[in-house]
């Protein structure tokens, strides 16, 4: 049953790493690859200043704005630099290393007696694996109900036209470059947040832990859109967090099933192929039919 907490409570935190990178992934249209950079930078910014005895809050938010300033580098670079989106993103993702070890002074810092979000009396109380169940579902519900009022407002409906159609956007006066760049600024900031509460909740930082990032936000994105198939924009939100879950209890059940946690990151990436082959494979062994059978059965409901 622990194992069942843990992993709804990672499933939940990661979760908003899947959200933001829905942002750029889906949205823009935009394969940034920043994420595997700002997302240690947050982590590295949150520990080192409550490190430094700055209020885990505070710290965290700070970590928002380090993700948001990476981003907007990566904006700059691709729309005012016309550099090409994948080295854009690369080029400040290896920036975001040597400034990573600069922030912490070294390759890992340690929170070890020291204060996080997760140091509260009434989440201390709690079973074992409950504070990050409680928390997680604290940010993640704040975040996509933040995103979901934003896309409805016409600050987001340009955003969302410049992802569909740049050429368009244009022609009716939005400023795709913007769009581009505050797409990113907030997609990376979530994501150096989501860094900070997963270290706090980890208690530490490390230089490496961005390895392999990208690739897990986007199994929460693949499997809840296999899974649930076509939904709405909000509800599409909504389902990352819920792929984000799942995407977990399949790691649970790949390690309990005798695989080292060294193979994580290749689990992953297989995990990723798979959902992202799912829709050809259905259509070779001829399932493609009842797939969508269901899904209309279940959209008629």
């Amino acid at each position: 049953m622990s194992m069942i907490v843990s992993s709804i409570g990672q499933g939940l935190l990661w979760a908003v790493l899947g959200v933001a990178l829905f942002l750029t992934f889906r949205i823009l249209n935009f394969p940034d690859m920043t994420v595997e950079g700002t997302f240690p930078l947050g982590a590295a910014t949150a520990v080192a200043a409550i490190s430094h005895g700055v209020s885990p809050l505070l710290a965290t938010a700070l970590a928002f704005l380090t993700g948001a300033l990476a981003g907007l580098v990566t904006g700059l670079l691709y729309t005012k630099g016309k550099i090409p989106i994948l080295l854009a993103g690369i080029l400040v993702m290896t920036a975001c290393l040597s400034i990573n070890l600069r922030i912490m002074g070294g390759a890992n810092i340690s929170l070890l007696g020291k204060q996080t979000v997760f140091s509260n009396h009434f989440l201390e109380s709690l079973p074992k694996y409950f504070d990050s169940v409680t928390v997680g579902l604290i940010i993640i519900v704040v975040v996509t109900a933040a995103l979901i009022l934003f896309l409805q407002t016409e600050l987001g409906q340009a955003f969302i036209a410049t992802g569909d159609n740049p050429i368009m956007a244009n022609s009716l006066g939005i400023n795709t470059d913007n769009m581009t760049i505050m797409g990113l600024m907030v997609s990376n900031g979530l994501i150096g947040m989501g860094g900070a509460f997963i270290a706090q909740n980890n208690g530490y930082a490390d230089v490496n832990m961005g390895i392999g990032i990208i690739v897990i936000a986007l199994a929460s994105i693949i499997i809840g859109e296999v899974v649930f198939g076509e939904l709405t924009l909000n509800q599409r939100l909504v389902a990352v967090t819920l792929g984000s879950i799942l995407y977990r209890f399949v790691l649970l059940i790949v390690l309990q099933l005798g695989f080292s946690t060294n193979d994580l990151n290749l689990l992953s990436a297989v995990i990723l192929a798979i959902c992202l082959m799912l829709p050809k494979l259905s259509a070779l062994l001829g399932l493609d039919h009842i797939i969508s059978k269901g899904a209309a059965i279940h959209g008629s409901k």
